[in-house]
């Protein structure tokens, strides 16, 4: 080969490259055919959405299980926006949405026509337990302090939560209200826009308890600053000093979930490469560390019996709304 063939040819391994550079692509991206995706988050940074998406995208980038994956938020009508948005990204291959029951009651409650089962179906990834928390400075120092106090004069024990009605946060007071005596629909409850909001009003003593996912507040316990009265689940939560309602006599449970959803109409190699994105996401150590850290149960479920869950948690919400004269 002459010099000059020789000069050419490496201009031309050169330029090829930098094209694929430009593109963005990696070992992950090229492995699954992905191109590159986006996560979009419907409520607030800081949020139990949030902080979900965001461990994930960050294990799967760090595990080359996938290229980088842009996260970013829309907030507004407790997930509401970022739904229609969802729907409207009809066929968009590069997209996914962390989303919840707190979405799937948005919706119902903001008269809205997108539902989660008309999407694409990725993966239901966790549950995780709601809990009751005051500030650490808290007159309440049990759940039956708060209790005794609700059932008094409900409309004076102002509850927060970081869902619209419909979702977790509001369902979970409703059925507690419930459970110890008091009509659900005499309830005092604020919603604020995720968790990060929810925190400011907590601490700021703009409501009496908020209640919500405990892996939004992981460092405000461990530092006091917020305390936890009681936790919604079977089981005591690892590392959490409070006790199940029904260890405290209040006969129910409850847990809160979250999945990843994709627009309507995508083509099947990419729901295909997507989940299977995140099926090598749930085998990493890294995902079961995230677990315990944030005291998420596993609930890995895909296809078919994804879903029917999302089918069923519309039958879900619609039904408890109706009963709460919401609908």
């Amino acid at each position: 080969m002459t010099f000059r063939r020789l000069c050419a040819a490496l201009m031309v391994a050169l330029v090829a490259t930098m094209l694929a550079t430009a593109c963005g692509v990696t070992r992950g991206d090229e492995s699954r055919g992905l191109h590159r995706l986006r996560m979009m988050v419907p409520n607030s940074p800081g949020g139990g959405y949030d902080l979900t998406a965001r461990t994930a995208v960050k294990i799967m980038e760090d595990t080359d299980i996938t290229g980088r994956i842009e996260v970013f938020n829309v907030i507004g009508a407790g997930g509401t926006v970022a739904m229609a948005r969802l729907m409207n990204e009809k066929g968009n291959d590069d997209l996914m949405m962390m989303m919840g029951l707190g979405v799937v009651g948005a919706v119902y409650t903001n008269g809205s026509s997108a539902r989660a089962s008309d999407a694409t179906a990725l993966a239901k990834m966790v549950e995780e337990q709601e809990g009751i928390l005051v500030p650490g400075d808290s007159p309440f120092r049990t759940i039956g302090d708060l209790v005794e106090a609700w059932k008094a004069d409900p409309a004076k024990v102002t509850i927060g939560g970081g869902s619209s009605p419909g979702g977790p946060d509001h369902l979970f007071p409703m059925e507690t209200a419930r459970a110890v005596g008091i009509d659900p629909r005499t309830v005092n409850y604020i919603t604020y826009d995720g968790g990060g909001d929810l925190l400011t009003a907590l601490l700021g003593k703009k409501i009496a308890a908020g209640t919500t996912g405990l892996g939004e507040f992981v460092d405000q316990i461990e530092a006091g600053q917020v305390r936890v009265l009681a936790v919604s689940g079977k089981e005591r939560v690892e590392g959490v000093d409070a006790p199940t309602l029904t260890e405290a006599g209040i006969d129910l449970t409850f847990t809160n979930w979250r999945g990843i959803l994709a627009p309507p109409g995508i083509s099947g190699d990419a729901k295909q490469a997507m989940v299977q994105a995140l099926t090598d996401l749930h085998g990493t150590q890294e995902w079961k560390d995230a677990l315990v850290k944030n005291g998420w149960s596993d609930a890995f479920t895909t296809g078919p019996e994804f879903e029917q869950f999302l089918r069923d948690q519309d039958n879900r919400v619609s039904t408890t709304l109706t009963e709460l004269g919401l609908l």
